[in-house]
């Protein structure tokens, strides 16, 4: 819509709604400055939704901007999907076409899906992120449009709205985050019931902080009596006001009825029936105007004036006079393009339709569906396999209905909308036993990219396992993933009846893709039942793809020769049945085992090479991948500036092509690469960007895990439980993967131990060494045997920690044998771990602290570099010797890193060991001497001294006063005081602290310390 709306009510006035008007107002002009706004204008039906939004558009348009509405669907599935967006969009498009067009550019073929218009949609790739992928894209070209120009999207009738229009709305209210856009949903608040499919998005977006929900309230009745002054066009009676009103109840709808059918004088023969109410005036319609109306309502929520001529049947002077009666009555009104007829009000084609016969109803649909078959120009080209599907299904005729059905799933799968596709499958399914034979011979291939092959030849008609494959498929790409799974379930019990090893084995492939996405399990017994089933059988693309999806499983859980053996053959079988994207994703998968392995230059080649062949050929769904794995095996053998260049071209094709998953990946990776590196702020801002940028949650958990890791490093214990909390609902339980489990491991154990919960450290420890550290997982076990290691040397003297100490070390030396150093980064990890163990026995030495140093020199890590030279500082200040102008230098250079990092653990350790040995970290100060009280270099009085002594013997306030001779209370100023000075937030953490400091070493009569 592209300027002031026309007028469709009856009252001449508007009445009202000032205050909802000036809230529309003020989104507006939020939108205007560049805030994108959303809002939901909910309302019963009649109560006035679309006369509020006439009135609030034709405001905006006088203001400049552009109004693009697009209404939802009556009949649902069996309408275009998309078909308000389609509509927005082109009204959009019509008001620049050149901005429109150079937002488009590149990506017409995807944008077809929305606006067929724009090109072919047919030739495109289908899989788990082409919806998301077109949402991504329209989310972009919406942004580029209203760059300038400021947008009000009008999307009506939301409780009409199909799958892949709710999805798509969704997406978009969560996403947008720049241009001059308003986005302006109204539905009917009355027929969202308890199970109504709009109920879980209101619920979604209401919790978000930017959607306002706008709630239409009935007038009242001073509104009421200027609605029927306006009406009648005298003042009415305060009789008749408040018959009117008693009887609306202030609903705007029932009021103009009711007053229109005073003025036509047929007052008492209304009934209190809301239908007879509304059917009234049709009832006095002449017998041909009735007739017209009856098909009308039976063809949609728009009907195509050619097309209730071909069903009607009429001349065509009788068919305009019966039109011209039903348009003066204001029950059909003409079309805003013009080109056919609507309802004045739904409600009112609402009680037509149901007032119908069924058979009356059946005899409608036929005749739609003869004169559509007769001349398919009757309606859009876009819009006539659906209609026909929807026409042929109501008319209860199985063998036109099902190849029509089967039509309008392909049309429904080239748009991405697969929910819509789905349900019409599952109605293909319900038909296929009622059709004879001979049509079902007759049918066309089902031609869906994955779904076709292993259930039969390409080119033959389908079978039943065909549809059952391509509801399978559409379910996972739809997010409909229960009924996915209920579909596969029903297709392998029909194949016990009828063996056939591929489609079995492919079916199986899909139930554990399934089980994964369900957090059902992961997925490996559904994945070997495929293995078992393909296991001896010549290749074939079914058994490429299961080799290649096994190899991908056990990369990803259990690294290892297996995963390599079935990786190779999956190359090998791909190349021979010309399954190229197959192929490329064994390669990938290939060289990424390699690099696990060792052989770091051939698997890095071997990936380099399938990222250039993607791009070349035009396979962004692995180019996509290879972006995100490539940076990944580059950062695990410490090449991570090599990969951040990488990983922002990635990040920059993902948007290009609407991945946002794999958009989510690569920031996680990229706020890795750049913590590593030094660069905090922007590590933080890539691992924000990753939480906000994917559908999926466990790119989402990375995100937030990476947010934890980082508050850890700054200090902030409290955001990295958070953030860990986060991180740990959205990866789930069910489908551990190393990737995962053992970072997540290291960050709570450390948050533990730095929080001065041994016990719980240890326990994160002893969860991921249970769970095992396969090969290839190297990269994620150092730094948690690292952490391990540091919370047990921070704690060596705490009596709290004694109790199985020596077993755990034990446990935590012998796994450090276990681990691959391939690379110099993790060769590095393992001289610091080595280090840590040391100094958790008491015997790490400068000897032992410095070759872990110059390992860490000659890397590009400057945060680890830091505490290792902090660590070789305390070494070097333990001994005999003047050293103390080396330590300094060391403790001056870890201090700069920790403050332009602000690492406050970092610098606090570094300020209190500058303090215990009298060194002014201040450029130019000569070292002084070494203070003969340590206690004392912290500032504690006597008293705080002997209180802390106890803290860390693992006393309660109350032992402490009964042994220092003062009360609770007092002891309890005492051990604020000491943490303020510590700079610590618990009891936990000042002994953590005094153990690690060796302040107070424990002695044999002391039953704390000896750990009674």
């Amino acid at each position: 819509m592209l300027g002031p709306v026309e007028t469709r009510s009856v009252s001449p006035v508007f009445v009202g709604r000032t205050q909802e008007l000036a809230v529309l107002n003020e989104a507006l002009a939020r939108a205007a400055a560049g805030e994108p706004q959303a809002l939901l204008l909910a309302g019963e039906a009649g109560v006035g939704k679309t006369r509020l939004v006439e009135e609030f558009g034709a405001a905006a348009w006088r203001r400049g901007a552009i109004v693009a509405v697009g209404g939802c669907v009556e009949i649902g599935a069996d309408g275009l999907p998309f078909a308000p967006f389609s509509a927005a969009l082109r009204a959009l498009r019509d008001a620049r076409p050149a901005r429109f067009a150079a937002a488009a550019a590149g990506q017409e073929e995807e944008l077809a899906r929305l606006l067929p218009e724009l090109g072919d949609s047919g030739a495109g790739r289908h899989d788990e992120q082409g919806m998301a992928r077109l949402f991504e894209l329209t989310a972009r070209l919406l942004e580029r449009v209203a760059a300038t120009d400021t947008v009000a999207l009008v999307l009506e009738d939301l409780h009409w709205a199909d799958a892949s229009t709710r999805h798509l709305l969704a997406y978009l209210v969560r996403t947008l985050r720049t241009g001059r856009l308003l986005v302006l949903a109204t539905y009917r608040s009355d027929d969202i019931h308890r199970r109504h499919p709009l109920r879980p998005l209101l619920a979604e977006l209401d919790r978000l902080r930017t959607v306002r929900r706008l709630e239409l309230p009935r007038f009242t009745r001073e509104e009421a009596a200027r609605q029927l002054a306006g009406i009648l066009a005298v003042e009415p009676d305060p009789a008749q006001v408040d018959a009117v009103f008693a009887r609306s109840d202030g609903n705007a709808f029932f009021i103009e009825e009711l007053a229109v059918a005073a003025c036509e004088g047929c007052r008492t023969g209304l009934t209190d029936s809301l239908r007879d109410l509304l059917l009234v005036r049709v009832e006095a319609l002449p017998e041909p105007a009735r007739r017209i109306v009856r098909i009308v309502a039976e063809g949609g929520s728009t009907v195509e004036y050619r097309l209730i001529a071909a069903v009607a049947g009429l001349p065509e002077d009788d068919l305009i006079e019966a039109l011209r009666a039903a348009v003066g009555a204001n029950i059909l009104t003409p079309a805003p393009d013009g080109d056919g007829y609507r309802f004045r009000h739904s409600l009112v084609r609402e009680a037509v339709a149901d007032d119908l016969l069924p058979g009356e109803r059946s005899r409608l649909n036929r005749r739609y569906a003869e004169a559509l078959e007769a001349d398919p120009a009757l309606v859009p080209a876009d819009a006539r396999v659906p209609r026909l599907a929807g026409y042929w299904y109501h008319a209860h005729d199985p063998a036109k209905a099902l190849p029509a059905v089967l039509d309008a799933s392909v049309v429904a799968r080239h748009r991405h909308a697969y929910t819509e596709q789905l349900r019409l499958l599952e109605r293909a399914m319900e038909l296929w036993d009622s059709a004879p034979e001979e049509v079902r011979a007759g049918l066309r291939p089902v031609t869906g990219a994955e779904a076709c092959a292993p259930c039969g030849d390409t080119g033959a008609p389908p079978r039943l396992l065909d549809l059952m494959a391509e509801a399978a498929v559409a379910g996972r790409f739809g997010g409909e993933r229960e009924r996915a799974l209920a579909i596969t379930k029903r297709a392998l019990r029909l194949l016990e009846d009828e063996p056939d090893p591929l489609c079995a084995a492919w079916f199986w492939m899909q139930r554990s893709r399934l089980v994964q996405a369900l957090a059902r399990g992961d997925g490996r017994r559904e994945l070997a039942t495929a293995q078992d089933l393909v296991r001896g059988l010549p290749p074939s693309e079914v058994h490429a793809e299961v080799l290649a999806l096994a190899a991908n499983w056990s990369m990803l859980h259990r690294p290892g020769p297996e995963a390599f053996a079935a990786a190779e053959q999956a190359v090998q079988y791909a190349r021979m049945v010309g399954a190229r994207d197959i192929e490329l994703h064994a390669r990938l998968t290939l060289g990424g085992l390699l690099v696990d392995a060792g052989e770091h230059e051939a698997g890095l080649t071997q990936m380099r090479q399938v990222l250039t062949d993607t791009l070349a050929e035009g396979v962004p769904h692995v180019a996509d991948r290879a972006y995100v794995n490539l940076p990944s095996e580059l950062m695990s053998v410490g090449r991570d500036r090599e990969a951040v260049p990488l990983l922002r071209e990635g990040i920059a094709f993902a948007r290009r092509h609407g991945l946002p998953d794999s958009e989510a990946w690569m920031w996680g990776n990229l706020s890795d690469a750049l913590y590593s590196l030094g660069q905090w702020p922007a590590a933080a801002e890539a691992a924000a960007q990753a939480t906000r940028a994917g559908h999926g949650a466990k790119p989402r958990g990375a995100g937030a895990l990476k947010l934890a890791q980082l508050a850890l490093a700054r200090g902030d214990l409290a955001e990295a439980a958070r953030q860990l909390s986060a991180a740990r609902a959205r990866y789930g339980a069910d489908d551990p993967m190393p990737q995962q489990s053992l970072p997540l491991a290291r960050v709570a154990l450390a948050t533990a131990a730095a929080q001065g919960r041994i016990a719980d450290a240890r326990a994160e420890l002893l969860r991921a060494l249970d769970a095992g550290l396969p090969p290839g997982t190297h990269r994620y076990g150092w730094p948690l045997l690292l952490a391990a290691a540091t919370a047990e040397a921070d704690t060596r003297a705490l009596p709290a920690a004694q109790q199985g100490r020596a077993e755990l070390l034990g446990r935590l030396t012998a796994t450090v044998r276990t681990l691959t150093t391939g690379a110099p980064v993790w060769a590095a990890y393992e001289h610091w771990t080595r280090a840590e163990l040391c100094r958790a026995e008491g015997r790490d030495t400068v000897e032992t602290w410095a070759p872990v140093v110059a390992a860490f020199e000659c890397l590009d890590r400057p945060y680890d570099l830091a505490w290792v030279r902090l660590r070789l500082a305390g070494a070097l200040l333990g001994e005999d010797g003047d050293e103390r102008d080396r330590a300094l230098e060391l403790l001056r250079l870890a201090s700069a890193v920790a403050d332009h990092l602000g690492a406050r653990p970092l610098a606090a350790a570094v300020a209190r060991l500058a303090r215990r040995a009298r060194l002014d970290l201040a450029p130019g100060a000569a070292p002084e001497p070494v203070p003969a009280d340590p206690v004392a270099a912290l500032g504690l009085t006597t008293r705080e001294r002997e209180v802390l002594r106890l803290v860390a013997a693992g006393r309660t306030n109350r032992q402490i006063a009964e042994e220092l001779f003062i009360s609770p209370k007092t002891v309890s100023v005492h051990v604020s005081n000491i943490l303020a000075k510590l700079g610590v937030s618990s009891r936990g953490e000042a002994a953590a602290l005094a153990h690690r400091l060796g302040l107070f070493p424990a002695r044999a009569q002391d039953p704390v310390a000896a750990g009674q």
